[in-house]
């Protein structure tokens, strides 16, 4: 206990703070400087933003060796500069904050605190006066830090929350706009199945024709063919026989040569298709 009471000595804070007070302000300082050293994962933290993070990183690093005074242990007759630590008492009811402004302010009778977690167990103090309300101001500024800590902790992660927040709303964004792109895709598949029936079912129609064409040709070449052999065997008999039908035959040559040619061209047509 000693090198804290060599401490606040030093630092002029003798009868305004106990060593378990400086000992928790040193914790809150330690724990605000590792939050802003090492922030949590998402979290954007300026550490300049804390007029003390450079001198809390030269301490933390031991950078600051030989650059203070080396203290020495108060005598037993200096005791009379820190707060005093007297002897045991009963706990009394816990005393509010409204209550001991209230009472700060009336000025009223000596108020009993019980102070816990030092080093040689619980510690009950009697303040009076300055030293009562330097103390207590001590006290509520210990609560102030907790609850800034606390303040600023919730803030990174509302923050965070946010940041995670747009990422989805952006995401969703994305798959609507995909969305749409397929439905568009879609549709267009649909124009163009569409029109691959139509034009399937032209094709059927235009096959169809062609098979009346083909029939219609494999006759007139079937008749073609009887009329050529009756014209072969015509052809046999004796020169009277042809005299007399010579003027028939000279027709019948002539409407033959005439489908011969027709069923030429529809051949021509048929191999082109």
């Amino acid at each position: 206990m000693w090198a804290w009471s060599a401490i606040l000595k030093h630092m002029g804070l003798q009868c305004k703070m106990s060593h378990y007070q400086a000992s928790k302000k040193w914790e809150n300082l330690k724990k605000r400087y590792k939050e802003l050293k090492y922030p949590p994962e998402g979290v954007t933290e300026c550490p300049n933003t804390w007029f003390l993070f450079s001198l809390m990183d030269d301490a933390l690093h031991d950078r600051l060796q030989g650059k203070a005074p080396i203290l020495t242990a108060p005598n037993d007759s200096s005791n009379g500069d820190f707060l005093p630590r007297c002897r045991p008492r009963k706990r009394r009811a816990p005393v509010t904050e409204i209550s001991l402004a209230n009472d700060l302010i009336a000025g009223g009778p000596e108020i009993e605190i019980t102070l816990s977690g030092d080093e040689d167990g619980e510690e009950a103090v009697t303040l009076e006066g300055s030293g009562l309300t330097k103390g207590c101001t001590l006290e509520v500024f210990d609560k102030e830090d907790g609850r800034n800590n606390d303040s600023h902790k919730m803030d990174r992660e509302r923050a965070l929350w946010r940041r995670e927040k747009a990422v989805l709303d952006r995401e969703l964004a994305a798959l609507e706009r995909a969305r749409a792109l397929l439905d568009r895709e879609k549709a267009t598949l649909e124009r163009e199945r569409a029109i691959i029936e139509r034009e399937r079912a032209l094709m059927e129609k235009e096959k169809v024709i062609l098979d009346k064409e083909r029939d219609v040709v494999h006759n007139e070449r079937v008749a073609l063919e009887k009329e050529k052999a009756s014209l072969n065997r015509t052809s046999t008999e004796p020169a009277r026989a042809e005299e007399e039908t010579g003027s028939s035959g000279a027709v019948n040559s002539e409407t033959t040569d005439r489908k011969k040619q027709l069923l030429y061209l529809f051949e021509k047509l048929l191999e082109g298709i």
